[in-house]
């Protein structure tokens, strides 16, 4: 079975040498993997929240999406497309964002930022803040669950996303009855390479700090690794290379071997300026075969428009039927279809049995349910910190209904609701 693997990209800057480090490359080695369904968006609707500038959201658009085809991203066996191209995606998050609770967007990192940055100001919390901004946790939830991708790459800073996003399909499933949306995985990205820029800080756009990948040529890339800080150690004085920004830029992208020999050059006493140069061939001799496609790529802008259009109506294929099940699922149906769909939804939920039903609630921790085959609620769990507490209770109540287990679980029963509980729990131990 295949393991759907779904990343995004914002559109609204020029990759550098540490997008390309730390994302670029090793998302497009993972799209390579076998069992691994590769799906790879720009994320031009996000850039709109952070950017008002439409040249620089266009150009940003091309930009990127000629840098990972020419570092070699395999458009035909990803599925590789615009967010703007797939009109299911908003109509989706409206959808989502019917079913999702005002306060968990209240707790999202990101305007939480914005509100004490206001506070902080003595303004109003909310100034200069969008419902674009606000509601972004429900968009990204919907570039997910449309493909009901299994895992989704991301840095520490978004793992508050991803968990949201599980909550939101969790409610909707829960609302609608029926498992339509996979619960994504977070795949925290450990290994991710975090190039130091210029002044030895992280290579950043918002530090001012960085080395093109593409931008700009042979004469751009040199200029920026000569400008890279380096101690006042002389030619023939001992480097320490482990400290050095040099070598951990170098090291990114050689093989043991080649880190090795200039560690060794630069404990023997090369020159800064030799060392510069040793790096900055080495870089022009990785990137210019790639940066050849990229030029190319940007001047002929048709061919990137194909293959995106080819990359949507792959996409489609799959968002248009699941956004029709949801479309039906809500009520947003054929009128001609209503009542026999009606009918039908009736007959299924009577033959429904009793089920478990997790979630989790607006403190954060994890809860599921126990409804009886009519739906009523016989039971509901404590809090859990670890999802994994409440499946393994869930599991033993159906192992093991006696009054003594329940007894915890419902305070002051009377034996009416005991035994529909204990009915329940048999029921779903026999299934």
């Amino acid at each position: 079975m295949n393991t759907r693997v779904l990343t995004g990209i914002t559109t609204t800057g020029t990759p550098h040498l540490g997008n390309y480090a730390g994302a670029i490359r090793p998302a497009v080695q993972a799209s390579t993997q076998p069992g691994v369904d590769a799906f790879f968006f720009l994320a031009d609707y996000h850039a709109l929240i952070k950017c008002d500038d439409p040249a620089r959201v266009a150009r940003s658009r091309l930009e990127i999406a000629a840098t990972w085809l020419a570092v070699g991203l395999d458009h035909e066996r990803v599925t590789f497309y615009r967010q703007s191209d797939i009109p299911e995606i908003p109509e989706l998050s409206w959808l989502l964002t019917c079913v999702t609770a005002k306060g968990l967007m209240n707790r999202a990192h990101a305007y939480k930022a914005s509100v004490d940055q206001n506070v902080a100001k003595g303004v109003e919390p909310d100034d200069g803040v969008t419902m674009g901004l606000f509601s972004y946790p429900v968009l990204m939830a919907a570039d997910i669950l449309m493909f009901n991708a299994n895992r989704v790459p991301v840095g520490r800073n978004q793992i508050q996303h991803l968990e949201m996003a599980r909550d939101i399909a969790q409610r909707f499933n829960h609302l609608y009855g029926r498992d339509y949306f996979t619960l994504p995985e977070v795949a925290i990205e450990e290994d991710v390479a975090t190039l130091p820029g210029l002044d030895g800080r992280k290579m950043s756009k918002s530090y001012n700090n960085t080395i093109p990948l593409f931008e700009g040529g042979a004469r751009a890339l040199r200029a920026s690794v000569m400008r890279i800080v380096t101690d006042s150690r002389e030619p023939g004085e001992a480097k320490d290379a482990e400290s050095s920004h040099l070598y951990t830029l170098y090291r990114a992208f050689a093989t043991h071997e080649q880190s090795a020999a200039f560690k060794q050059q630069l404990e023997a006493g090369m020159g800064w300026g030799d060392a510069k140069q040793a790096l900055y061939d080495h870089l022009e001799n990785l990137l210019a075969p790639m940066r050849e496609k990229y030029v190319d790529l940007i001047a002929n802008p048709g061919r990137i428009e194909d293959i995106l259009q080819a990359g949507a109506d792959k996409a489609r294929k799959l968002a248009a039927p699941l956004m029709q099940e949801l479309r039906e699922a809500v009520g947003l149906r054929n009128l001609n279809a209503g009542a026999a769909s009606g009918k039908a939804q009736a007959k299924k939920e009577k033959g429904k049995g009793a089920r478990f039903v997790s979630f989790r609630d607006e403190d954060g921790s994890f809860r599921f349910r126990l409804l009886a085959a009519d739906g009523e609620e016989l039971l509901l769990s404590p809090g859990f910190a670890n999802p994994k507490e409440a499946g393994g209770l869930m599991q033993a109540l159906k192992a093991d209904a006696s009054d003594a287990v329940l007894a915890g679980l419902l305070p002051d029963p009377d034996a009416a609701r005991l035994e529909r509980v204990r009915e329940a729990l048999v029921s779903m131990s026999q299934e």
